[in-house]
């Protein structure tokens, strides 16, 4: 009788997703902070992880422009067209590497990694294949 695989499943999730969504296009600013508004530009969404010590998430942004100027940070317009594009890219370009994915949210996916002998190589090569894909 054949041995039964035991089920192994990982949660990919993205960083900072729509900060790095906007630097796709913009790679000069890939060691900028930056901060994502929300939709009219009201407050502060997400941040990139060197924007986070010096903005809190949902702070409104006409009583924070100083502050971002100040500290050099770069505040972009929501893209909603753009995060759901970068998504379906990120999640087709996991569904190549692993038998089955589950969409959780627009940057997280649960993988099912069942069978797979060295998650760790697994894991380096969809981080290097996320990181290159945009610009090819």
């Amino acid at each position: 009788m054949a041995k039964q695989l035991e089920p192994a499943f990982a949660l990919v999730d993205c960083n900072s997703f729509y900060a790095s969504c906007a630097r796709v296009f913009r790679p000069d600013l890939a060691r900028v902070p930056i901060v994502v508004l929300s939709n009219n530009d009201g407050c502060v969404n997400p941040r990139s992880y060197d924007a986070k010590p010096f903005v809190k998430m949902g702070e409104p942004y006409f009583q924070i422009r100083h502050k971002l100027k100040h500290h050099g940070i770069v505040p972009f317009s929501s893209n909603c067209a753009l995060y759901g594009d970068m998504s379906g890219r990120v999640i087709t370009l996991i569904e190549s590497m692993v038998s089955a994915v589950e969409a959780y949210s627009i940057d997280e996916v649960f993988a099912d990694l069942t069978g797979i002998s060295n998650l760790s190589a697994l894991g380096r090569r969809i981080r290097s294949q996320v990181l290159v894909f945009p610009s090819e």
